[in-house]
Protein backbone atom coordinates (compact mmCIF):
# COMPACT_ATOMS: atom_id res chain seq x y z
CA UNK A 1 0.00 0.00 0.00
CA UNK A 2 1.37 3.25 -0.93
CA UNK A 3 0.20 5.74 2.27
CA UNK A 4 1.26 9.01 0.24
CA UNK A 5 -0.99 7.89 -2.87
CA UNK A 6 -3.90 6.93 -0.23
CA UNK A 7 -3.44 10.90 1.43
CA UNK A 8 -3.71 12.52 -2.15
CA UNK A 9 -6.56 10.48 -3.79
CA UNK A 10 -8.47 10.74 0.06
CA UNK A 11 -8.13 14.47 -0.05
CA UNK A 12 -8.99 14.88 -3.81
CA UNK A 13 -12.28 12.58 -2.39
CA UNK A 14 -12.87 14.88 0.81
CA UNK A 15 -15.93 16.62 -0.20
CA UNK A 16 -17.36 13.42 -2.42
CA UNK A 17 -16.81 12.14 1.16
CA UNK A 18 -18.49 14.66 2.65
CA UNK A 19 -21.97 14.29 0.37
CA UNK A 20 -21.90 10.72 -0.20
CA UNK A 21 -22.35 10.49 4.08
CA UNK A 22 -24.58 13.58 4.30
CA UNK A 23 -26.68 11.63 1.48
CA UNK A 24 -26.77 8.56 3.75
CA UNK A 25 -27.83 10.46 6.93
CA UNK A 26 -30.74 12.16 4.95
CA UNK A 27 -31.93 9.19 3.47
CA UNK A 28 -30.31 5.76 5.45
CA UNK A 29 -30.86 2.70 3.58
CA UNK A 30 -32.47 -0.19 5.50
CA UNK A 31 -29.33 -2.24 4.51
CA UNK A 32 -26.45 0.31 5.52
CA UNK A 33 -24.99 -1.93 8.26
CA UNK A 34 -24.71 -5.12 6.56
CA UNK A 35 -23.59 -3.39 3.20
CA UNK A 36 -21.00 -1.38 5.21
CA UNK A 37 -20.16 -4.34 7.46
CA UNK A 38 -19.37 -6.67 3.83
CA UNK A 39 -17.01 -4.03 2.93
CA UNK A 40 -15.14 -3.94 5.88
CA UNK A 41 -14.71 -7.52 6.02
CA UNK A 42 -13.34 -7.18 2.06
CA UNK A 43 -11.53 -3.93 2.49
CA UNK A 44 -9.52 -6.29 5.60
CA UNK A 45 -8.76 -8.70 3.44
CA UNK A 46 -6.29 -6.67 0.94
CA UNK A 47 -5.68 -4.39 3.72
CA UNK A 48 -3.10 -4.64 6.64
CA UNK A 49 -2.79 -2.20 9.26
CA UNK A 50 0.77 -3.29 9.96
CA UNK A 51 1.92 -2.09 6.75
CA UNK A 52 -0.12 1.62 7.49
CA UNK A 53 -0.80 2.35 10.86
CA UNK A 54 -1.98 6.07 9.58
CA UNK A 55 -4.49 6.52 12.54
CA UNK A 56 -1.60 5.59 15.44
CA UNK A 57 0.65 8.22 13.28
CA UNK A 58 -1.94 11.32 12.78
CA UNK A 59 -4.62 11.03 15.31
CA UNK A 60 -5.67 10.79 18.82
CA UNK A 61 -8.07 8.23 20.54
CA UNK A 62 -10.26 9.57 22.92
CA UNK A 63 -9.36 8.16 26.12
CA UNK A 64 -11.95 7.09 28.78
CA UNK A 65 -11.35 6.78 32.61
CA UNK A 66 -11.46 3.04 32.26
CA UNK A 67 -9.33 3.92 29.58
CA UNK A 68 -6.69 5.61 31.63
CA UNK A 69 -6.94 3.76 34.49
CA UNK A 70 -5.97 0.16 32.43
CA UNK A 71 -3.34 2.49 30.87
CA UNK A 72 -2.16 3.71 34.14
CA UNK A 73 -2.07 -0.11 35.97
CA UNK A 74 -0.08 -1.32 32.59
CA UNK A 75 2.19 1.20 33.26
CA UNK A 76 2.41 0.94 37.07
CA UNK A 77 1.11 4.33 37.83
CA UNK A 78 -1.56 6.44 39.21
CA UNK A 79 -4.34 7.65 36.53
CA UNK A 80 -3.39 11.01 37.17
CA UNK A 81 0.66 10.81 36.43
CA UNK A 82 -0.37 8.73 33.28
CA UNK A 83 -2.90 11.65 32.27
CA UNK A 84 0.11 14.22 33.58
CA UNK A 85 2.76 12.54 30.83
CA UNK A 86 0.49 11.52 28.16
CA UNK A 87 -2.44 13.43 27.56
CA UNK A 88 -4.60 16.94 27.67
CA UNK A 89 -7.97 17.86 27.20
CA UNK A 90 -9.09 18.90 23.75
CA UNK A 91 -11.88 21.61 22.60
CA UNK A 92 -14.40 18.87 23.12
CA UNK A 93 -13.59 18.26 26.55
CA UNK A 94 -12.22 14.55 25.93
CA UNK A 95 -8.45 13.56 26.76
CA UNK A 96 -6.52 13.01 24.18
CA UNK A 97 -2.75 12.22 23.65
CA UNK A 98 -0.25 15.10 23.88
CA UNK A 99 1.75 13.98 20.87
CA UNK A 100 1.52 12.37 17.71
CA UNK A 101 2.32 9.70 16.35
CA UNK A 102 0.89 7.73 19.35
CA UNK A 103 3.77 7.41 21.96
CA UNK A 104 2.75 3.87 22.13
CA UNK A 105 3.50 3.30 18.78
CA UNK A 106 6.81 0.48 18.71
CA UNK A 107 8.78 -0.98 15.64
CA UNK A 108 7.13 -1.90 12.75
CA UNK A 109 3.96 -0.24 13.61
CA UNK A 110 3.12 -2.56 16.65
CA UNK A 111 1.46 -1.39 19.51
CA UNK A 112 3.10 -1.46 22.72
CA UNK A 113 0.27 -1.76 25.21
CA UNK A 114 -1.94 -3.65 23.01
CA UNK A 115 -3.17 -5.32 25.15
CA UNK A 116 -4.49 -1.99 27.34
CA UNK A 117 -4.95 -0.19 24.63
CA UNK A 118 -8.04 2.59 24.40
CA UNK A 119 -11.33 1.25 23.64
CA UNK A 120 -11.34 4.00 20.74
CA UNK A 121 -8.21 1.67 19.52
CA UNK A 122 -10.05 -1.28 19.87
CA UNK A 123 -12.77 -0.41 17.83
CA UNK A 124 -11.47 1.13 15.04
CA UNK A 125 -12.57 2.02 12.31
CA UNK A 126 -16.11 1.78 13.71
CA UNK A 127 -16.89 0.20 10.11
CA UNK A 128 -17.98 -3.14 11.84
CA UNK A 129 -20.02 -1.65 14.57
CA UNK A 130 -24.20 -1.63 14.97
CA UNK A 131 -26.31 1.64 13.84
CA UNK A 132 -23.99 2.88 11.70
CA UNK A 133 -26.00 5.82 10.53
CA UNK A 134 -25.37 7.32 13.88
CA UNK A 135 -21.49 6.78 13.01
CA UNK A 136 -21.60 8.60 9.47
CA UNK A 137 -20.10 11.62 10.16
CA UNK A 138 -16.92 9.67 12.41
CA UNK A 139 -16.28 7.12 8.88
CA UNK A 140 -16.29 10.65 6.93
CA UNK A 141 -13.62 11.60 9.54
CA UNK A 142 -11.88 7.76 9.24
CA UNK A 143 -12.18 8.06 5.35
CA UNK A 144 -9.46 10.70 5.18
CA UNK A 145 -7.26 8.84 7.78
CA UNK A 146 -7.83 5.10 7.35
CA UNK A 147 -6.93 3.42 3.54
CA UNK A 148 -9.86 0.37 4.90
CA UNK A 149 -12.47 3.16 5.11
CA UNK A 150 -11.81 4.84 2.24
CA UNK A 151 -11.65 1.82 0.68
CA UNK A 152 -15.74 1.62 1.71
CA UNK A 153 -15.95 4.95 0.89
CA UNK A 154 -14.96 4.38 -3.25
CA UNK A 155 -17.44 1.07 -2.97
CA UNK A 156 -20.57 2.59 -1.54
CA UNK A 157 -20.16 5.72 -3.89
CA UNK A 158 -20.75 2.98 -6.71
Amino acid sequence: MDIQKFKVESQNAKSAIHALFQKLKRNTPRDLDNTIHQLHDAAFETIDCLTCANCCKTTSPIFYQKDIERLAKHFKIRPAQFIEKYLHIDEDKDYVLNVSPCPFLGTENYCSVYQSRPTACREYPHTNRKRMYQLLDLTAKNALVCPAVFSIFKKLAK
